[in-house]
């Protein structure tokens, strides 16, 4: 089975394509998703946050309030750090379980959906690297629009994260998603096909 690794940059539109390729029936391993799972009550990385955090961090629930454990570690690297040796190992065994579980069911592909996977090291342990990119202007236009940020905060927030130029260094395939959705599903019908048919061949 091909584990493909799909990341992107914010509102560069990793989630459209996320969806496509789950319609052409391939099934999404969703680190974000796997991110709230292992912070429930009861897990191990549960625990370990509140002993390195302190109560302060949960909710009136006795949940881990997510927001205000992002406001923390925003700005401060070091709290960071902390926070990413906690969870990241917890993920990264996560993801490794769904990949065994969907290759024991025969799929021909699986899609590692990971806004991280550069960051974390991951890219390493897929077999191709698909980054969805987008123009810097649209970038800032969608973030704006969709979370309603301005012009300064929306240019923060994408400083904050890895550059698309260092990002495209580690990827195999490249979506440019700057225009409409019809350019975007080309674009992945064509990847998608080239790596299947790199598959058979190898067979």
């Amino acid at each position: 089975m091909i584990v493909l690794g799909l990341t992107g940059g914010i509102a560069s539109g990793k989630s459209t394509v996320s969806q496509m390729l789950k319609e052409k029936g391939f099934p999404i391993i969703d680190a974000d998703m796997i991110a709230r799972e292992i912070l429930k009550i009861g897990e191990v990385a549960f625990n370990r946050v509140i002993e390195s955090f302190g109560i302060q961090i949960l909710n009136p629930e006795g949940e881990i309030d997510r927001k205000r454990l992002r406001e923390i570690v925003f700005n401060d690297n070091e709290k960071l750090k902390t926070l990413n040796e906690i969870t990241h190992p917890e993920i990264l065994k996560r993801i490794n379980e769904k990949i065994k579980i969907y290759d024991t069911k025969g799929y021909r592909l699986c899609v590692v959906d990971a806004a991280l996977l550069i960051e974390t090291g991951f890219y390493k342990n897929v077999d191709f690297v698909l980054l969805v990119y987008c123009d810097r202007e649209t970038q800032l236009n969608r973030l704006m629009n969709r979370d309603g940020l301005t012009y300064e905060q929306a240019i923060r927030m994408i400083n904050s994260q890895m550059d698309f130029e260092e990002k495209k260094k580690y990827a195999d395939y490249i979506i440019d998603n700057s225009k409409d959705l019809e350019n975007t599903k080309k674009q992945l019908d064509y990847i998608i096909n080239s790596i299947l048919s790199m598959e058979e061949m190898n067979e």
